[in-house]
């Protein structure tokens, strides 16, 4: 399924295994390849078809330090707002492998399209993509 990427096979396991925790009104703990009605919920709530769970931080998996990773982030919400596109703040966390949780946006209405490439802009592997029948799909992009 993953076999023509350039991202090594364990990280795209820990993508996999990732729990992507949407905060704000409607919590919500996004799994890849699995409904969520919650998620659904907040479709509905905000009246889109479609989300993807986005960060900023380390990018291409590379570790920075806190104070690089907030800038990245404010980047990320500015680019967000100058295109009109609402958000949901969450955070990407690992159930076991001990990397920390990165700070990422759930961005609402936005297309497949546009969601990969706001992530190749801020240099990440992939994005969580999340479509009208609310199962997150991983998505890489490299």
């Amino acid at each position: 399924m993953f076999s023509d990427s350039q991202i090594p096979r364990a990280t795209i396991q820990a993508y996999l295994e990732t729990h992507y925790c949407v905060r704000g009104s409607m919590p919500a703990t996004l799994k890849i390849g699995e409904y969520n009605a919650l998620l659904a919920a907040i479709h509905d709530a905000h009246a889109v078809r479609s989300s993807a769970f986005i960060t900023a931080c380390n990018p291409f998996s590379r570790m920075l330090d806190d104070a690089a990773n907030v800038d990245r982030q404010l980047s990320l919400a500015r680019e967000l707002s100058q295109r009109g596109l609402t958000s949901i703040d969450g955070v990407g966390e690992h159930p076991s492998n001990g990397w920390p949780g990165e700070p990422s946006f759930l961005v609402l209405g936005v297309s497949v399209k546009d969601a990969k490439a706001l992530g190749m802009q801020f240099g990440q592997n992939a994005v969580v993509w999340c479509g009208g029948d609310a199962v997150p799909q991983l998505v890489l992009l490299r």
